[in-house]
């Protein structure tokens, strides 16, 4: 097996968005992990219809497709066969789990075991020794607190966890959006080196605002209208309408909007921190799309007849970047899964171009850390100020949820002893 000029061992592969956009860059995957078996269904299924990159290779042509936790990794599960004990990969990639972090989560941080997951990702990038590191997580890692409940802790154990095993790094938060993706996704990634310097990290090629200065050279946002204009009509199949119940309380609600929920009460929010209810929001066709999420129920399109439906699964699937005969395996609950937990090609696609250019151009020196930027910081000092207003409020909803949530618990008779023993006499 020949590897590449710049290979790439993928960790969390998941559906492979990262590396469909990684290698449109120019790497070859010489190995892919993922311990979800649909997941890896996809990718081999993907892997042997040859489709093409563009370039006359085919996706994860070369790739060793691993059906593994990161957690049970070893050396030789990630080094070819061919290549000589000295080998390091140019590029290792990944993103653990996000849920623990993501704001549409309950936001356990390191209080859920997936939180952790990038320890054994430290782990691996010892064994490996990569010459570049591509971490990438939700927003919410910014912020997340850690063992001692500060903001931010999570982001400095990230951080010094690297620079622990001899890597220099730097973050960033970047938006698909504005690099030509028809959708709004805002990601943090983490590029680390040891022993060249650090890539810059790219800038944006378009922009939501373009008033002039600035922006005067920037490409607009690309809307959703326009990513549904240069697709397919999806098939009646496809289509999810709502219910109607749902569509009479859709009716009037405008583009950008949705049905709010009620919230919890706060300190700062007498009347309740409300959001939109999922399943009931209803795309602007003007602005890029919402975040893609794992969940069947996407956002809402608003047809020229006025009636409602859902954006399907190959519609999602093109939001992300995935090349448009990309498949999926598993049931649809699954697919729609693997879709939402991608990582946009995009990103693979312009960061992997940063990193062999910086490959290429580099000469063999000692690194430095990157200071963390300006925005990280102002987040972590604003979390710090909202927590304290609402903290206290937040604890005491919290635990009254918790005690109604054991009343309901006992009324049922789930976790009864007496209760238990009597329904097992009964089905005796």
């Amino acid at each position: 097996m020949s590897v590449k000029p710049y290979s790439v061992v993928s960790l969390f592969a998941g559906a492979g968005g990262l590396d469909v956009g990684l290698e449109q860059a120019g790497f070859s995957t010489v190995a892919a992990v993922d311990h979800d078996p649909d997941c890896l269904r996809t990718l081999r299924q993907n892997q042997l219809a040859q489709l093409s990159d563009g370039s006359g290779r085919s996706y994860l042509a070369q790739a060793n497709l691993l059906l593994k936790g990161v957690e049970d990794l070893t050396l030789s599960d990630l080094r070819p066969a061919s290549v000589s004990p000295t080998w390091v990969p140019d590029l290792m990639a990944g993103g653990p789990p996000c849920q623990p972090f993501s704001s549409s989560g309950k936001m356990l941080s390191t209080d859920d075991p997936r939180g952790r997951l990038f320890e054994h990702f430290v782990r691996v990038a010892a064994l490996l020794k990569p010459k570049v590191i591509l971490f990438e997580n939700v927003r919410g890692l910014v912020t997340a607190r850690g063992p001692s409940g500060e903001p931010g802790e999570v982001l400095r154990m990230v951080k010094a966890s690297f620079e622990r095993i001899g890597y220099a790094t730097n973050f960033a938060l970047l938006n698909a959006a504005d690099f030509g993706s028809p959708q709004r996704r805002i990601r943090c990634f983490l590029l680390a080196t040891r022993c060249t310097a650090l890539p810059e990290f790219p800038e944006p090629t378009h922009a939501e605002s373009l008033g002039g200065g600035l922006f005067e050279t920037l490409l607009p946002w690309v809307p959703l209208q326009d990513f549904l204009a240069t697709r397919p009509a999806p098939s009646f199949a496809e289509f999810v309408r709502p219910s109607a119940k749902l569509e009479a309380l859709l009716r009037d609600t405008p583009g950008g909007s949705g049905l709010k929920s009620a919230g919890a009460r706060e300190a700062t929010r007498p009347g309740g921190h409300w959001g939109y209810r999922q399943g009931t929001f209803v795309a602007d066709l003007r602005q890029p799309a919402r975040t893609v999420t794992g969940s069947a129920s996407q956002d809402w399109l608003r047809l020229p007849d006025f009636s409602l439906r859902r954006l399907t699964l190959g519609e999602c699937a093109g939001l992300q970047g995935f090349p448009d005969d990309w498949q999926f395996a598993g049931p649809v609950a699954s697919r729609f899964k693997q879709v939402g937990n991608a990582v946009p090609s995009i990103f693979g696609r312009v960061l992997g171009r940063a990193i062999t250019t910086a490959l290429a151009t580099s000469q063999r020196i000692r690194p430095e850390s990157a200071p963390l930027p300006r925005e990280f910081l102002s987040a972590v000092t604003y979390t710090k100020r909202e927590q304290a207003r609402n903290g206290a409020s937040r604890v005491e909803v919290r635990e009254k949820a918790q005690t109604l949530g054991a009343e309901i618990h006992k009324v049922k008779g789930y976790g009864s002893q007496k209760c238990a023993s009597q329904k097992g006499s009964a089905s005796q």
